[in-house]
């Protein structure tokens, strides 16, 4: 294809171009259309683009040019962006940029670029126009509205069956090559998918699904609903447990499997998962595919919730007894000497939560039992000697800097100026004092 023999766009298509521009109310941005022509015996595509100057002139040119023979296509004054974008200089037709400086990609010269680049989306004026050609008659173009009728016709001219696939309705996989070269090898093929057009038409299918299906003669239905189960396993991040345990042909078997249990990947992933908390050994066709799914999917969930409720218990228990350990190792910082007031210290995690729950805090949710567990701080309990038993005010003291972190009393209000004094003035150097003994 040779720029010297572009011709400049005719006024009847330009005329065409302009008015289809403006029925469908195109009033600002760059656009752009296409018409189809020959050069030099060659059906090419050429795309325009069009944009406002002013309130009612609109300019236009040609920026690119396809061919149904080249390898390359012409692209002029147009420049690739980002995410499918283009721009177009316009320096030429009187449109000025910033400091009167004509853009990089604005010279008014013809480059020849790969065919797939610089070829946007755009509206054909003229389609009809390669039916006029005579090998390009049958091409079914007029019935398939391609996204690109150049690239269509690309295909036509290598696979001729092309037609015969749209004229049958299947459309959808003009643009398959494995489809095309399937139809144009194997007779059988093609009888097969008319046998199966109105399931092909009015469902969708990949195109392995299809090739597939011919292939093993199973439903197609059953194999698309595999194919977008191993899309689902393979994306979706909480079956990765089951991706990693059915790999391959295996994972057809899987699905093969909870189709016939009737029922799917996230019960057996729960499954799964007790199973592996348990240490089944999964390896095992009885175990991974156990021949009454129900009943051994109960029996394990109900085994797993036994195992995790006596873990549970275990790790209590032994949450309790350190707890219990800290509490009576600091033991000597409580306080009731002398005051209004006394000082204990949070002898249990239950303490904590009965604490939190009449005070209206949170030292019985936030994790203060951990903190008190790592030795990172401890919990006491300020009470009036008068009523020793009721909560009055809790405070958290920092061991490592031997400082008061928090001091609440009721919804975490501040507590009084008594309680404050007693807190800082009495109980604070006495616990600082006391630590010290401890540590020596």
């Amino acid at each position: 294809m040779n720029a010297n023999y572009i011709k400049p766009i005719p006024k009847r298509i330009e005329k065409r171009i302009l008015a289809y521009d403006a029925e469908h109310g195109r009033n600002s941005g760059l656009r752009f259309y296409a018409y189809l022509t020959t050069i030099r015996r060659e059906l090419v595509k050429i795309t325009v683009a069009v944009r406002n100057k002013g309130k009612k002139a609109r300019l236009i040119k040609q920026v690119a040019i396809h061919g149904v023979y080249s390898d390359k296509c012409l692209v002029r004054d147009m420049e690739y962006s980002f995410m499918g974008n283009y721009r177009v200089g316009w320096y030429d037709e009187g449109i000025r940029y910033p400091y009167n400086l004509r853009p990089f990609y604005n010279d008014g010269k013809w480059y020849a670029v790969d065919f797939k680049y610089y070829n946007p989306w755009t509206h054909v004026i003229n389609p009809q126009f390669a039916l006029s050609l005579p090998q390009f008659r049958y091409s079914a173009v007029d019935i398939q509205n391609p996204p690109c009728i150049i690239t269509y016709l690309r295909a036509y001219l290598r696979y001729p069956q092309l037609e015969y696939l749209v004229k049958a309705g299947l459309g959808r996989f003009a643009e398959s090559t494995m489809i095309l070269k399937k139809i144009g090898e194997d007779k059988v093929f093609r009888k097969w998918l008319m046998t199966h057009r109105e399931e092909l038409i009015h469902n969708y299918y990949y195109v392995d699904v299809v090739l597939r299906a011919y292939r093993t003669g199973k439903p197609l239905a059953t194999l698309q609903s595999y194919r977008e189960a191993k899309i689902k396993l393979c994306h979706d991040k909480q079956l990765q447990p089951i991706c990693e345990l059915f790999k391959g042909a295996e994972r057809e078997q899987f699905f093969d499997y909870i189709a016939a249990q009737g029922t799917n990947a996230n019960t057996y992933l729960d499954y799964l998962k007790a199973c592996n908390y348990l240490d089944i050994d999964m390896s095992l066709p009885k175990n991974r595919f156990p021949h009454d799914f129900r009943y051994w999917h109960d029996m394990r969930i109900d085994q797993y919730a036994t195992a995790r409720a006596e873990a549970d218990r275990k790790a209590k228990q032994e949450l309790y007894e350190k707890f219990a350990r800290i509490a009576e190792k600091y033991l000597p910082l409580e306080h009731d000497k002398q005051s209004a007031f006394i000082c204990i210290i949070a002898r249990s995690p239950a303490d904590l939560v009965r604490e939190g729950e009449l005070l209206h805090h949170c030292v019985g949710r936030m994790n203060y039992d951990m903190r008190v567990i790592r030795e990172q701080s401890l919990i006491f309990f300020i009470r009036s000697k008068q009523h020793p038993d009721m909560p009055l005010v809790t405070l958290e003291y920092s061991l490592r800097n031997h400082k008061i972190l928090q001091c609440y009393g009721e919804h975490d209000h501040r507590p009084g100026d008594d309680v404050l004094h007693y807190v800082n003035k009495v109980w604070l150097p006495y616990a600082n004092k006391t630590l010290k003994k401890l540590a020596t």
